[in-house]
């Protein structure tokens, strides 16, 4: 098939953070990557009794919003918060503010449950003869589990005035960020855009995910021969889009190009051939304008789940060949959903600038039947053009090229 894309002027990350079970800013995760120290732990949320591994940020039960924001307060606004203080962000953003004007720079979050563990906690608070919600809940709904929650709290936490949504499409979400950002700055409704992903660990996913029989007992082991399910995580990430045209830094990591797709095939199933995914991939390389042999690191969506690792190797094999690395990092943070596209683009971003292809942990035996060149080990090198895949539930599908400027 085709693709249907036009180049675009590359975006370019001025500023980046992300915090992940194993670690709070770039810095603790690039040092976890390259340890090969994985977040992964026995499930202890809560009360929920399964046996999983799970990517939990720990602190967040440990404070609570104040300072004007208290209406905001839920476990998924609260990492939220713990993004926004990581790796000077919030004072990159402030200079952005006085180079465009706040009414200038648009708000682009992508989540998949946004602060639905609030109202897990109120169903189970309802009131004994009334059956009715408390109070504290039905008060602070709009700002708390819908889900535009999120949008609204970086906006007020940031003091922006320009554009803003949340999306929500599954694991997409937050790699289609940089799409619509892209497009609106494109469009000339902004000068710059804050995009991000925020997703925390509730009770739906956990026994969702159970009750699709994904979930594995061990930590994940993506491409593995004897892989069997995933491993649920949260994370909370955000970046500075600028147009490269005015701010492009050699050397700096830019978006060069996305591809989006919804191939519709199945509610929770990929496509077998992976037409999305190839639509995806094929998309992303025409608004980078460049060649398949051109790039030289693909980070795979890579789940872990024996139907997604063999319809992307599918996908990334008819476009790329054996040629380049191919790697899934879902081992050192877990599958975190509406956050991993995220999550999986500022990891990308760390192998640019710090010449690193991690491995795929936890893959003990690569699965014979995988086409692709899937690293089990760390390579060290330069880097300047690499692909990163998100593929979600109901067949959303979003490609990424990142390189440097």
């Amino acid at each position: 098939m085709p693709p249907s894309a036009r180049p675009m002027i590359p975006l370019t990350l001025s500023a980046y953070t992300l915090v992940t079970a194993n670690g709070r800013g770039v810095g603790p995760i690039l040092q976890a990557l390259h340890e090969r120290r994985s977040g992964l732990k026995p499930c202890n949320f809560e009360d929920v009794a399964l046996k999983t591994y799970i990517g939990r940020v720990e602190g967040l039960e440990d404070f609570s919003l104040d300072h004007g924001l208290e209406r905001f307060d839920c476990r998924n606004n609260r990492l939220a918060w713990l993004g926004l203080q990581q790796d000077g962000f919030m004072v990159a953003v402030a200079e952005a503010k006085q180079r465009y004007g706040a009414h200038r720079i648009a708000v682009v979050m992508g989540t998949s449950t946004s602060g639905i563990l609030e109202t897990e906690h109120a169903y189970r608070a309802r009131d004994p003869q009334t059956d009715s919600l408390p109070t504290w809940y039905t008060s602070r709904y709009r700002y708390t589990h819908n889900m535009f929650s999120l949008g609204h709290f970086v906006r007020v936490c940031l003091g922006l005035q320009g554009p803003a949504m949340v999306i929500s499409t599954a694991c997409s979400s937050s790699a289609k960020v940089f799409a619509t950002a892209s497009r609106l700055l494109q469009s000339g409704l902004c000068d710059a855009a804050i995009v991000g992903g925020v997703d925390s660990l509730c009770l739906t996913t956990l026994y969702g995910f159970s009750s699709l029989q994904l979930l594995s007992a061990s930590p994940c082991r993506p491409c593995d021969e004897d892989r069997d399910g995933l491993s649920l995580g949260e994370a909370a990430g955000f970046a500075l889009l600028e147009s490269s045209e005015r701010v492009g830094r050699r050397g700096s990591v830019a978006l060069l190009g996305y591809g989006e797709s919804t191939d519709g095939y199945h509610m929770s199933h990929p496509h077998p051939e992976g037409t999305g995914a190839i639509r995806a991939i094929g998309d992303s390389l025409a608004r980078a304008s460049l060649r398949p042999e051109e790039i030289e690191y693909v980070n795979l969506h890579g789940t872990a789940t024996r139907a997604n690792d063999s319809v992307e190797d599918k996908a990334v094999y008819s476009i790329f060949g054996a040629r380049p690395a191919c790697s899934s990092t879902k081992g050192w943070t877990g599958h975190t959903l509406g956050a991993a596209g995220f999550t999986e683009a500022v990891i990308s971003a760390l192998c640019l600038t710090h010449g690193l292809i991690p491995g795929t942990l936890n893959c003990e035996r690569l699965d014979p039947s995988l086409k692709s060149r899937i690293l089990r080990d760390h390579q060290t090198g330069s880097l300047t053009r690499v692909l990163s895949n998100i593929f979600g539930f109901g067949g959303n599908n979003c490609s990424l090229v990142l390189g440097t400027l």
